[in-house]
């Protein structure tokens, strides 16, 4: 999975903590206060490589500093092993992180637990072991998917991905990247758990971004390989898979920061719960396609959206 892939050279990941203080983009417009109860607190509010996490990080820091915070949100820093080296240095303030993510990259499991819920509190529970504090999660789950037009899909008769393992092997195409065709809990794990056995010929290797569109046009694949939360699925009329079997890690989103700073701002919690509880998977999708759709600049998304819901 491409913007979760962990860069394990450790001079790579002290090379972007140092670059930190000359990458960061501003936060918030001035959206007026609604409170003191962050009075003190700063920092950068980091972000992955990819549109989602731009929101996220803007959607916070202009939340926080809406209650007395100064913080800015930095979008520069490339890898996930980056971004956690960061936070764990004190470069950064928090970030939004993803709870397959932490529980298999940061705390060395191979399994993933099933059930969102279970999941979240054993990453949770994990990660106070390295003084990081998880706060309330969002609804969103941005694990790996596969959806297939929608027109498509009612001529099939397709909801779950145990219903494409008993089509015809002619309609069994699938379009995937290549770190996901060898992933245990890829391409390799998901034939296995589903009973697909088709020829290495009805699978296509492309580049993540393609994917969505070689999907829609259907000329290389019925299926393709995509993440939940990409706008891009309703933009492109896609409908996802269910997984039926829970083969796939959840992926859910929460603000994490170091233990230690949220005893020191407790508010930070109270304050960030609103925002979660109304990111869905749906609700994540309309705003990533807002970027990689529309073009806009997350910054503004995340200003419109903030207002919209009344949290700003």
């Amino acid at each position: 999975m491409k913007k979760r892939t962990v860069l394990s050279l450790i001079g790579l990941a002290a090379a972007g903590v140092l670059a930190l203080s000359a990458c960061s983009s501003g936060g918030a417009a001035d959206a007026g206060s609604k409170g003191s109860d962050l009075d003190g607190l700063s920092g950068d509010i980091g972000a992955k490589d990819f549109s989602e996490q731009f929101i996220l990080a803007h959607l916070t820091s202009q939340l926080l500093n809406a209650h007395g915070a100064d913080t800015k949100a930095n979008t520069k820093l490339v890898g996930s092993a980056n971004v956690r080296a960061a936070l764990e240095s004190d470069a950064f303030l928090g970030y939004w992180e993803y709870t397959g993510t932490s529980w298999i990259t940061y705390n060395g499991n191979t399994t993933p637990v099933q059930g969102a819920e279970a999941q979240f509190t054993a990453t949770k529970e994990a990660d106070a072991k390295n003084g990081i504090a998880w706060l309330d999660p969002a609804p969103l789950n941005n694990t790996y998917a596969f959806a297939i037009r929608a027109d498509k899909a009612k001529e099939l008769g397709v909801k779950t991905l145990s219903d494409i393992a008993k089509l015809p092997a002619s309609e069994q195409t699938f379009c995937i990247e290549s770190e996901f065709s060898t992933r245990d809990d890829g391409w390799p794990g998901l034939k296995a758990a589903y009973g697909i056995n088709v020829p290495d010929s009805n699978v296509a290797l492309l580049d993540t971004g393609v994917i969505y569109t070689a999907t829609q046009k259907g000329a290389d694949c019925n299926f393709g390989e995509v993440f939940q939360t990409d706008g891009r699925i309703p933009a492109l009329d896609l409908v996802v898979m269910q997984d039926d079997k829970e083969f796939f890690p959840v992926y859910q989103g929460a603000f994490t920061l170091k233990q230690t700073t949220l005893d020191k701002y407790p508010a930070i919690a109270e304050i960030l719960a609103p925002l979660s509880k109304l990111l869905t998977t749906e609700e994540m999708q309309k705003l990533n396609a807002q970027a990689d759709v529309d073009g806009d600049d997350p910054a503004d998304i995340a200003t419109d959206w903030l207002k919209e819901q009344g949290l700003i």
